[in-house]
């Protein structure tokens, strides 16, 4: 079950409140209002929208709201608890034969682990059942690429039309150096347009595609003991074996705070 990331949140909450300290603390609160410029605003966000738009087709673009949503939630998923899944499955089969998985994988949550299942229930061979389940897990990798990938272009633009911004400035500036009133506005749209720029591709875009990544490479991860945990199943291995098998995809770090655990509960 998903669940809120709060992390990404408090991470771009965390920057912008940086930056309004280092200005407040020179600047004061009156300081805030020239940092806010209304062109700035458009000429960045307007831009890396129309470059996004044109880079990307439409079936792309309207996937960015689900992408960026994604950032900001998280699928916990206990290794342990997977594994425990997997033993109870491999002994039931042993005992009652992999037709009996077939009603019980219902209480499963996991759509992946019922498909892969199901396919051994149906009988498949262990070679067969990995290539069908890889081919999904490659194909999961694939979509999430696609989606990461505008959120690392719109990373890349973001920057460039700052600097666009700020040609866009010095020209207005230079254009009325006789009227020393419109030079100060001008210098600020020139350098506001960087900032700007600058702030949302390192705070929020690649930040963001960062996370998605690794989003993606920790799903990837779980998906794969899924694959050995349904082989281990559908070739009827030894629950005990199976265990030891899929232990192995437990962090050392994990496993050595477990056993002290178990080390504490015993003494108590």
């Amino acid at each position: 079950m998903k669940k809120f990331d709060s992390l990404t949140l408090v991470g771009i909450v965390l920057g912008f409140i940086v930056l309004m300290l280092a200005v407040l603390s020179n600047s004061g609160i009156s300081g805030v209002i020239y940092f806010i410029q209304v062109a700035s605003i458009l000429i960045v966000f307007g831009g890396t929208v129309a470059a996004t738009l044109i880079n990307f087709s439409w079936a792309d673009v309207k996937t960015l709201p689900r992408v960026f949503k994604e950032a900001f939630n998280q699928n916990p998923q206990d290794i342990g608890d997977l594994i425990n899944t997997f033993v109870e499955l491999s002994g039931r089969a042993r005992r009652e034969g992999l037709l009996a998985l077939e009603a019980g994988v219902e209480e499963v949550d996991d759509p992946f682990i019922k498909k892969g299942v199901l396919l051994a229930v149906d009988g498949i061979e262990p070679d067969v059942i990995k290539d069908i389940m890889m081919a999904e897990v490659l194909a999961m990798e694939e979509r999430h690429r696609k989606g990461r990938a505008i959120v690392l272009k719109m990373g890349e633009y973001a920057p460039a039309w700052g600097m666009i911004g700020t040609l866009i400035g010095l020209v207005i500036m230079l254009q009325n150096l006789n009227d020393p009133s419109t030079l100060g506005p001008s210098m600020a749209i020139a350098l506001l347009t960087t900032l700007y720029g600058t702030v949302l591709a390192n705070l929020v875009f690649l930040p963001m595609a960062a996370k998605l990544e690794n989003k993606t490479d920790q799903e990837v991860f779980i998906k794969q003991i899924v694959v050995e945990g349904v082989i281990g199943v559908q070739s009827g291995q030894n629950p005990k074996i199976l265990e030891e098998k899929l232990s192995a995809f437990i962090p050392q770090s994990k496993k050595k705070a477990e056993e002290a655990e178990e080390t504490m509960n015993a003494g108590a």
